[in-house]
């Protein structure tokens, strides 16, 4: 950002009142420790998938929950004893209390963890599937031709060397980001947690695939994480209310704009919102598992991935959110022909109204770092592409034509 802007921006700014920093901070504060992703990801995938495969596919797997390093009740009593109502702001007000439900309800889905109330306590965090979105992805996975990948494999190690190029780029382009990498066997797929990029150890990457991945994950996880540390408000790092949704959507654009999204990747998005609803219906692991791999063939290992995602801790009905993420922000992107307020920090599109208000009254700045994957003639193209208006079939096709 030009330094004069800067200057001028700095100059515009409203400090918020200390009462507001206190509770945006405890609130923020309060999340991290949950730490929500981490916390349903099972320990003992790498390992669970060996022994499903050497019993033939026959078995349910045994998958361990961490152990949680918090009080579930103690959190409960620090989170309502905030005196959200002190706050004179109506907008923040409501914001506050919404953000503290949502916490509240990720305190007893970790605490639910493999029992018959997950499932539920899933469906109040990450919302209802409904018919049209199932018709969607059934369409997907009727219309998309299956395609086994023809492309080599790379290890987690020679993926990690990439992303840490890609975290270097950013460190280098905008003093004072300090993102960073891991490779870790304690987790099955590729996850953002408070801005550190988790790469499972045990996994294998399509080669084609690694860029957009990257551009997914620090792209726009990570991205989008420093520009909300840069903010005032600390919530947009860990993300106001119902962010993930619009979070994953703007990660799928990404692989779009820069040339990643193939076919197979929205039949996997697809499938996932598949799983979701049979799981809804009382469908099990192996249930699901057969049905991706005979109905939908997909490859062992790739149903055994989307099974165990779906499956895990009771039944977690988060994958919905990747299609109908993406679906949502193409009208989002269509009708505004901008992703600005999508790059402050982690928001939902319905609070992008607020967030607006809150940059008019000085209270928020734009965004700080620009995502790679945005720029270069190509991504442009491909974004004005978005912004002339897509639904998910017509980015399919877009994709099978590129």
């Amino acid at each position: 950002m030009d330094d004069e802007l800067v200057l001028e921006e700095e100059a515009e700014r409203r400090p918020l009142p200390q009462g507001v920093v206190d509770i945006d901070h405890a609130l923020t504060e309060i999340e991290r420790e949950l730490d929500l992703l981490l916390n349903i990801t099972p320990v003992n995938a790498a390992e669970a998938w060996a022994d499903f495969e050497r019993s033939g596919f026959s078995t349910v797997p045994r998958l361990q929950s961490r152990p949680l390093d918090f009080d579930p009740d103690l959190l409960r009593r620090r989170l309502y004893a905030l005196e959200i109502e002190t706050v004179e702001d109506a907008a923040l007000t409501n914001l506050f209390r919404a953000k503290r439900s949502e916490i509240a309800r990720q305190i007893t889905l970790l605490e639910d963890r493999d029992t018959s109330r997950f499932v539920h306590e899933s469906q109040q965090l990450f919302g209802d599937v409904s018919e049209p979105l199932v018709t969607d992805a059934v369409r997907l996975l009727d219309t998309i031709p299956v395609r086994s990948p023809d492309d080599e494999r790379v290890t987690a190690t020679a993926f990690a060397e990439v992303a840490q190029r890609e975290l270097d780029h950013y460190r280098d382009a905008y003093p004072g980001f300090n993102g960073e990498l891991e490779i870790r066997s304690d987790v099955s797929d590729l996850m953002v947690s408070h801005g550190r990029f988790l790469i499972p150890a045990a996994a294998a990457f399509r080669r084609k695939r690694v860029e957009p991945l990257i551009q997914h994950e620090i792209g726009t996880h990570v991205l989008t994480y420093f520009n909300g540390s840069a903010q005032p408000l600390k919530l947009l790092t860990v993300g106001l209310p119902d962010y993930d949704e619009t979070q994953e959507g703007l990660a799928v654009l990404a692989e779009f704009v820069t040339g990643g999204l193939d076919p197979q990747r929205m039949r996997l998005l697809a499938a996932r919102v598949v799983a979701v609803k049979r799981v809804l219906e009382g469908a099990e692991f192996l249930d699901l598992f057969n049905e991706l791999h005979e109905r939908y063939s997909f490859a062992r290992r790739v149903a055994w991935g989307t099974a165990i995602r779906v499956a895990r801790s009771g039944g977690l009905t988060k994958d919905v959110i990747y299609l109908r993420g993406i679906s949502r922000v193409l009208e989002f992107v269509a009708e505004r022909k901008t992703i600005e307020p999508l790059l402050v920090g982690k928001l939902s599109l319905d609070d992008v109204p607020l967030v607006e208000e809150l940059m008019e009254r000085g209270v928020l700045r734009r965004a700080w770092m620009r995502p790679r994957w945005s720029q270069g003639a190509d991504a442009e193209r491909r974004l004005q592409r978005a912004f002339d208006g897509l639904d998910v079939h017509e980015l399919v096709r877009e994709v099978v034509a590129a």
